[in-house]
């Protein structure tokens, strides 16, 4: 990012949103893993304040709509957790891969919908670098009932 862009965190400011402390891991795993350039994050689920946002499947509980603000919520503590583990969101030079799982009824068909509320929030953040390779996938169930799960590998100076 140029500097006339400010940094990821001002631009996440800007956006009028908080990056999060990160999510304290729900199991037995770590938030982050670093090798080499590359830092793979967990699975993140909307956690806010310490509790699950919202709980439900797709086409069931929830729309399209809330779903990607969901998913927004789960990018935003993948940040934080990436932040954690290299220092400044400023020495991402990409966002390499997102994976999205949403908890959807059997015949929601509208994952890659949901997990444009990812995409277009980190692309908001980093600019070009912000865009990646992306799967999104129907799950029958996600842990406490998560609507969305969204992890991220981002490579780093």
């Amino acid at each position: 990012m140029t500097s006339e862009q400010g940094t990821p965190e001002q631009r996440i400011e800007e956006l009028g949103l908080t990056l999060p402390a990160p999510v304290t891991p729900l199991a037995s795993y770590v938030p982050t893993v670093r090798t080499g350039d590359l830092v793979y994050t967990s699975g993140q689920v909307p956690m806010l304040e310490g509790k699950l946002h919202q709980t439900g499947k797709l086409g069931i509980d929830l729309g399209v709509d809330e779903g990607r603000a969901q998913a927004r919520i789960c990018v935003l503590n993948a940040l934080a957790a990436l932040k954690a583990e290299v220092g400044e969101l400023s020495s991402v030079r990409r966002i390499v891969k997102v994976v999205v799982f949403v908890a959807s009824a059997p015949d929601f068909t509208e994952q890659p919908q949901v997990a444009n509320g990812a995409s277009d929030l980190l692309a908001e953040v980093f600019g070009e670098q912000g865009k990646h390779a992306r799967s999104a996938v129907g799950v029958a169930a996600l842990p406490l009932d998560a609507p969305v799960e969204v992890e991220l590998i981002a490579e780093v100076a």
